[in-house]
């Protein structure tokens, strides 16, 4: 795979669904475990909003993989894994849990039936901040990468869907 222009539009576009879903996310009740599993359709909300959330990184991750460095990948995991050997993301630790979103984001979608109303009101009080702080890099990474590609063609590029 050769490396081509990043679409900057597309990644704005994808990281501005992150932080809707983060927003609507820090909406749900949070003030006890109790009062989010009152009602069903927190969790269910939780859940949903999260698997959107962690497409659309992983969306951008890929993209900047593929565009920016070249590189292909499917697997969520692997696409973690090269989201930090490629710069992507720099703090390893971020990268780490990175890769644990993409384990989880493989729960949400193939084993959600494991995936309890519990573990989903622990994410929405304590983890949500990953999500933001691995969208930031990633809107670095892509503005590195744009600003490396050529001149004669890169403003196009970088902007249309």
């Amino acid at each position: 795979m050769t490396a081509s222009a990043v679409r900057l539009k597309l990644v704005r576009e994808r990281l501005a669904a992150v932080a809707k879903y983060v927003e609507a996310l820090r909406a749900l009740p949070r003030e006890s475990e109790e009062v989010f599993l009152a009602d069903r359709r927190n969790p269910d909300s939780a859940e949903s909003l999260l698997r959107r959330a962690l497409e659309a990184l992983f969306d951008v991750a890929r993209h900047l993989l593929a565009k920016g460095k070249g590189k292909g990948a499917l697997e969520h995991k692997e696409v973690a894994r090269l989201a930090v050997d490629h710069g992507l993301l720099a703090d390893a630790e971020l990268g780490r849990r990175f890769e644990e979103m993409a384990g989880f984001r493989n729960r949400l979608t193939h084993f959600y039936d494991e995936v309890t109303p519990r573990e989903l009101y622990g994410i929405v009080c304590d983890e949500l901040g990953d999500l933001e702080a691995v969208a930031d890099a990633l809107r670095h990474a892509a503005s590195r990468l744009a600003e490396k590609q050529p001149q004669g063609g890169a403003a196009g590029a970088t902007d249309h869907g």
